[in-house]
């Protein structure tokens, strides 16, 4: 087996693991803000056996150092409302939101950036709309509102990843990851404090319920962090254009999964599968046209 074929492998199941957050977020009986909170906890954790972070702090300038902490926060919030939305919802609906994660970055890289506007990327983001519409015509009226904090969640997940941009060239990703995630950590902490002080309750930060343990530890451990190294090491053999056409692959495989695992065929109609077969159509064709358009300039 060659370097590039190991590296293909490699990327794929970490697609694969990445598919299993939505899936294990379901099962985990925490509210969504204890539940990121103690994800964040347990990857930061796991990446301080992996990089020297007292050096790390003291060699980053002050501006960047910020900047990172700054988008740890926007990825907390991501996760809240990603994970909120499946709460509110279900894992298909959750995941199938964050398509319209291409839109808004059609939209928002140009105004963050200060770059032009790129028609097809706009022109394949409002493709996206047909599907969503069809989507919210197929899912119970009670589940509307994980559909909008997932579109919430796409946003800020769009966000983050053009203000990463910025700052990718200029440190490594296990660098980047533990300060934004530990970032995450301290921010989501001080909103359970607060949120505890507010109502008057004892803080919800204490550890979960042995049932919940397993699945978290799956959720920090393999899927965000082993999982991330191995998309971060397969890149080091394959072009950026066959690691972003095979994360397209996630929502299928998160979708599939919740069919297998949940059952949530059972909560939906017909229209939903023709809504999410519309997304999924736009997501892989994005990557594919991106290259002609490329190879054509």
């Amino acid at each position: 087996m060659t370097a590039a074929q190991k590296a293909y492998l490699q990327l794929h199941f970490a697609v694969l693991l990445f598919g299993f957050t939505a899936i294990l977020g379901k099962l985990i009986q925490l509210s969504a803000l204890v539940l990121v909170w103690w994800r964040v906890l347990i990857t930061a954790l796991s990446l301080m056996l992996l990089i020297n972070t007292f050096k790390l702090v003291r060699s980053l300038p002050r501006r960047q150092l910020w900047s990172l902490i700054g988008i740890g926060i926007i990825v907390g919030l991501h996760w809240l409302t990603f994970y909120g939305a499946i709460k509110l919802s279900n894992s298909s609906i959750g995941v199938l939101a964050m398509g319209s994660t291409s839109l808004f970055s059609a939209i928002l890289e140009p105004i963050i950036l200060k770059k032009k506007f790129n028609l097809l990327e706009i022109g394949l983001g409002l493709l996206i709309i047909p599907g969503m519409a069809l989507v919210v015509n197929g899912i119970d009226f009670s589940m509307m509102d994980g559909l909008l904090v997932g579109v919430v969640s796409a946003i800020l997940a769009a966000t983050f990843s053009i203000l990463n941009k910025a700052q990718v060239a200029q440190l490594d990703s296990l660098s980047m990851t533990f300060i934004e995630l530990s970032s995450a950590c301290v921010f989501l902490g001080l909103v359970i404090l607060g949120s505890s002080w507010y109502n008057g309750s004892f803080p919800v930060m204490l550890p979960p319920q042995w049932s919940d343990w397993g699945y978290l530890l799956l959720l920090a451990l393999l899927c965000t962090t082993f999982g991330y190294a191995l998309a971060l090491n397969a890149l080091k053999h394959l072009s950026a254009f066959v690691s972003n056409l095979s994360m397209n692959l996630e929502p299928v495989y998160a979708i599939v999964l919740a069919w297998l695992l949940l059952n949530e065929d059972k909560e939906l109609s017909a229209n939903f599968y023709w809504g999410a077969a519309v997304i999924m159509a736009v997501v892989f064709s994005y990557p594919l046209l991106k290259r002609v358009e490329k190879l054509r300039s």
